[in-house]
């Protein structure tokens, strides 16, 4: 009789430590996947950030350029006149159509 409710008493706590033991597997893969998920999206806005510095250290060398270049009278003048068909005088302007659009 004490063998059976021995038996009975191991396998309730061998049922039970199956179960926590599953449980806490189960916790531990949920938490390893959204911490994998985590990473995936990191690199995934490191990747777009990278793009979006990238143009905007272009932007600056072009904007750095145009600050150099405005700082020239002569290229001043030659813009506002290419640019704003400003003439000087006894000068006649024709605007020819570009291949290219400003």
């Amino acid at each position: 009789m004490k063998k059976k409710k021995l038996n009975k008493y191991i396998k309730r706590r061998l049922t039970f430590i199956t179960l926590s033991i599953f449980v806490l597997i189960g916790i531990i893969v949920a938490n390893v996947f959204n911490d994998f998920c985590q990473i995936i999206r990191n690199k995934n806005e490191i990747t777009l950030l990278k793009n979006q510095y990238d143009n905007l250290l272009h932007s600056e060398e072009s904007l750095q350029s145009e600050i150099t270049k405005l700082q020239d009278s002569d290229y001043v003048a030659r813009y506002a006149r290419e640019k704003y068909l400003y003439s000087l005088p006894d000068e006649v302007i024709i605007k020819l159509p570009d291949s290219k659009s400003e």
